[in-house]
């Protein structure tokens, strides 16, 4: 499964309402970090059946990063059940990034 590109609108059904862990990166067009973890994300999203890899561009969806408190990016945010259960901000190497959700 490839990362999915999530905007406010689809953010309830995919992230929160998912019957699987989501991990959702946080990131922007012009963050040099999130174009180093983007590949990291693709490879982890390709591997794992068992979990959802979702994008959220900042810049497009503002009230969703104010929502979720991001002030900083690179922020991955894992999501089991509809709730957050751990957060990383900042890049990641990829044992780090699936040491989130576990």
């Amino acid at each position: 499964m490839a990362v999915i590109k999530v905007t406010t609108a689809d953010f309830e059904n995919v992230v929160l309402k998912s019957d699987k862990p989501v991990l959702v990166d946080f990131n922007a067009d012009w963050c040099g970090p999130c174009k180093m973890l983007a590949p990291l994300l693709e490879e982890i999203a390709a591997a794992r059946d068992d979990i959802k890899v979702v994008s959220v561009n900042v810049d497009d969806e503002g009230a969703l990063a104010a929502q979720f408190g991001i002030s900083s990016i690179p922020c991955l945010i894992a999501f089991k059940d509809g709730a957050e259960t751990k957060r990383s901000i900042g890049f990641r190497g990829k044992g780090a990034i699936e040491e989130l959700l576990r």
